[in-house]
């Protein structure tokens, strides 16, 4: 089963949900807005992707962040420490499958990872 994680009223999560359903994939959805994030699947995810992929530097959560308080997400665990308490930080969406992990929305890679 494909999980994807990440805010509902997001456009890029809208944007994964449309190729989904287009490509008729099932999926199961976990949205951060109504369920927080899960230290366990940080963990996992900063693991096998590493930890700067995984925060979203470039959205409005994190730079609405003090300057302080950016200098001091320096490694896997103070990241890990700032998405559980800003899960709107997290770069979405985030894919789980077939043994892979999917940070970000990119057609191509979706493709090759979960259309045979």
């Amino acid at each position: 089963m494909i999980a994807i994680y990440g805010i509902k009223n997001c456009n890029t999560m809208q944007k994964a949900f449309a190729w989904f359903e287009e490509n008729k994939l099932a999926y199961t959805f976990h949205d951060y807005k109504k369920d927080g994030a899960q230290i366990e699947d940080l963990k996992r995810w900063s693991e096998k992707a590493g930890w700067e992929k995984l925060l979203n530097r470039s959205g409005l959560t994190w730079k609405k962040q003090s300057p302080e308080t950016q200098k001091n997400i320096v490694d896997q665990d103070s990241t890990i420490r700032f998405l559980l308490a800003n899960p709107s930080a997290i770069k979405r969406p985030v894919i789980e499958g077939n043994d892979l992990l999917l940070i970000g929305f990119n057609e191509e890679d979706i493709q090759k990872a979960f259309v045979r």
